[in-house]
């Protein structure tokens, strides 16, 4: 079974996302080894891109901190191969960065070369934004000859053949956008959310929702609501930011960020019907 596949084995996902280099590499480091510690399934880790049109003000500053740092696909995938985490990594970066990578001769070349180095460095998984699913076929063809999972975002407006084709090609898991707009907190639970759980309740793959989800309540409503995962990425930011910002240690926003971490996967297993809870 695909690493990815089986960290939905044992209950409810907690996939953080994090921006690789913010504030700097070394930081960047302790902080994904401080989520993986408070207990995540899977890891998405953000390769920076200056144009990160999904991205709210949260990780567009953070992408800015770890670009200001020197941040690179080679530097990321350095970074990746020195990691040390339990869960599988998932890649999320824009399509741009794959097509002109390295000194590959033409763009199916590109794409081959980046996703045979990024599985080489222990990336398990890509998502690529703004790569629609009508120009996907290349991307789908050399990540199927690496063993790298495609994971497709589902927004609350795709519906229809766009959607189907979204649900035959996706492997890993489908991520599903709880609100229309940007990533960033948010208070609440989307309404939008369990009707967007119920078009795609017929996926080969599991359900991982993002976009706004910043307390445990609100993973614990998720689940409940049929979701098999949830994606926090800004709420982790914002403690981020918010330490560097406040002058606190290194290890005084790691140790938040296990904390942090834990707390949000213990609210993703209290939805969870009673009988699947681990």
């Amino acid at each position: 079974m695909h690493p990815i596949s089986a960290a939905f084995g044992d209950g409810p996902a907690f996939i953080p996302y994090l921006t690789a280099g913010d504030p700097d590499i070394e930081r960047s480091r302790r902080f994904i080894e401080a989520v993986d510690a408070g207990g995540a399934d899977i890891i998405e880790l953000g390769l920076p891109f200056s144009e990160p049109i999904a991205e709210g003000p949260t990780i567009q500053a953070a992408i800015v901190r770890a670009l200001e740092a020197g941040m690179t696909p080679a530097r990321y995938l350095e970074l990746v191969r020195t990691l040390a985490v339990d869960a599988p990594l998932v890649c999320m970066t824009y399509y741009n960065l794959l097509a002109q990578y390295g000194a590959a001769p033409d763009h199916r070349a590109s794409l081959e070369a980046f996703v045979a180095d990024a599985t080489a460095a222990g990336v398990q998984g890509l998502i690529i934004p703004d790569l629609p699913i009508d120009e996907a076929a290349p991307l789908q063809s050399v990540c199927a000859a690496h063993d790298c999972a495609l994971i497709f975002i589902v927004a609350p407006t795709t519906r229809g053949s766009r959607l189907d084709r979204i649900k035959d090609a996706v492997t890993g898991y489908l991520y599903v956008q709880a609100r229309l707009g940007v990533t960033g907190a948010r208070a609440d639970v989307s309404t939008q959310t369990a009707a967007s759980l119920a078009r795609v309740a017929d996926a080969s793959v599991p359900r991982a929702v993002g976009f706004g989800i910043t307390a445990p309540a609100q993973a614990q409503e998720i689940v409940a609501a049929g979701a098999d995962g949830i994606i926090v990425g800004s709420a982790l930011i914002d403690t981020i930011a918010d330490g560097i910002a406040a002058g606190s240690s290194t290890d005084a926003i790691a140790a938040t960020l296990t904390e942090q971490a834990a707390g949000l996967r213990a609210g993703a297993r209290a939805g969870a019907p009673r009988a699947e809870r681990p």
